[in-house]
């Protein structure tokens, strides 16, 4: 039996009119620590952000996206922040806030395949 491995994630969400907190799921960040895993998935439906929000900026939201990208991976292009340690670039990815681009409350689970759990993830709960 491969052995499993306990994982944290949390869905991302734009929210386009934070009073209203409505808001679209639109990619999923996931975070082992055991297997130094820290990666998210998105995608961005153009279509379902205009109806909820005709005048969203879709270039803008990708940009904000990317960055998401940048910091898990630790690119130069992601900051000071993505020179962190990953549990702390984690933390603060997923830290409260009330922005256009927000994250979910933190799940625990276990997995003996992090990236297979994260594309499995981003279907349930984004596509």
């Amino acid at each position: 039996m491969q052995e499993k491995y306990l994982f944290e994630y949390a869905v991302i969400r734009v929210v386009p009119r934070v009073e209203r907190e409505e808001f679209i799921n639109v990619g999923v960040i996931l975070y082992c620590a055991k297997r130094k895993f820290l990666q998210a998935l998105y995608q961005l439906d153009a279509n379902k952000m205009h109806c909820l929000s005709p005048g969203s900026d879709i270039d803008e939201l990708h940009q904000h996206l990317c960055m998401f990208e940048n910091i898990c991976i630790g690119s130069p292009q992601g900051g000071p922040i993505a020179q962190l340690d990953a549990a702390s670039r984690f933390r603060w990815l997923t830290a409260t806030r009330s922005t256009v681009v927000q994250c979910s409350k933190v799940h625990p689970g276990l997995s003996a395949d992090p990236l297979e759990t994260l594309h499995r993830l981003h279907a349930q709960l984004v596509l």
